[in-house]
């Protein structure tokens, strides 16, 4: 397998585990992961949200670790990258208002480039204007989001992630090990034990 380098695009809040889990475990099987973040260099953080399961309507929110970005985002050529990765969170809600953001999420469906999209992360494809056509998983609370995007919200358990295509989505981080194994599928990540 030749390893793969792949854009991960961060914003302030993004879902902690929905950060770190990804990062660690691409760059584990020897990917090259550039995290990434609007107005930012290697170097500086951003802030990440613990979002749980507790019982309430939504989830609750705590506050996460700092997370490190190891590029910078003004020097990011997407055409260097061969998948990319999007958080869920916060993050998400402001990231789609930046123009070269949404062009970078364009970029990767306009050449069929993998994408794992988590949780919150369906706001940032809905407003790339990706998802028409497109079955997409999300929070429960984007289904609204995927479907005026002209997507098909795919319904599936908390636990679970869907491909369609070049992406990958999952409601949100307990779905890891389904989402982060189908992207190692579609980067044709072989592991051998």
């Amino acid at each position: 397998m030749a390893a793969k380098k792949i854009l991960m695009i961060c914003g302030d809040y993004c879902e902690d585990y929905e950060t770190m889990v990804p990062f660690q475990a691409l760059l584990a099987v020897g990917h090259t992961v550039h995290a990434v973040c609007p107005d930012k260099k290697a170097g500086d953080q951003i802030k990440t949200a613990v979002h749980d399961f507790e019982g309430a309507q939504t989830y609750s929110e705590k506050p996460g670790h700092n997370f490190a970005l190891n590029a910078t985002f003004a020097d990011i050529k997407v055409q260097d990258y061969d998948a990319l990765v999007l958080p869920g969170g916060r993050g998400p809600e402001y990231l789609r208002t930046y123009p070269a953001v949404l062009a970078m999420v364009q970029h990767f469906f306009s050449t069929n480039k993998p994408v794992a999209a988590i949780c919150h992360a369906a706001q940032l494809l809905a407003g790339a204007n990706v998802l028409a056509g497109r079955s997409c998983s999300a929070y429960p609370a984007c289904q609204v989001e995927v479907e005026r995007a002209g997507g098909t919200f795919a319904q599936i358990a908390i636990d679970a992630a869907f491909t369609d295509g070049n992406l990958v989505s999952a409601p949100a981080w307990p779905a890891h090990p389904a989402w982060i194994a189908q992207f190692l599928v579609l980067l044709g990540t072989q592991i051998t034990l």
